[in-house]
């Protein structure tokens, strides 16, 4: 008798992406999720930024600005910008993209998990730790 084999899983890391209103304060709101996965080539970011959470934290926060912060990070996943250095693989551009900043728009420490569909995990993550509480 042939073992049926569990899907072939990889290691992936992932940040937490967090807008911050007012960096004085320290208070964020999560707005997404970048996560890499070397083993499958796989670097991307999927955003949710909900404007009523965002005003309870920062009633003039100009959301506008935190979502062009937030698709930022979605487009320099999947096109290379900029210099050189930020082209030279996915690993590199993660490792730029979950630097610590102080702007609108603030990466979390990053954290690992095991997957067998990146694209499914991002979503999972994106509704476990964005998406308003339903």
């Amino acid at each position: 008798m042939v073992a049926v084999s569990e899907e072939e899983r990889h290691a992936y890391v992932y940040a937490v992406l967090r807008a911050v209103p007012r960096v004085d304060r320290g208070e964020f709101v999560n707005v997404g999720v970048v996560l890499y996965c070397q083993a499958r080539e796989f670097l991307r970011a999927a955003v949710v930024v909900d404007p009523v959470r965002l005003r309870g934290i920062a009633p003039d926060v100009d959301i506008d600005a935190v979502r062009t912060a937030a698709e930022a990070v979605v487009l320099a996943c999947l096109t290379p910008v900029g210099s050189a250095r930020e082209n030279e693989g996915l690993a590199v551009r993660f490792g730029m993209l979950t630097a610590p900043r102080s702007t609108v728009v603030q990466p979390s420490p990053v954290h690992a998990g095991m997957t067998s569909d990146p694209e499914q995990t991002l979503g999972q993550l994106l509704t476990r730790l964005v998406a308003p509480p339903t």
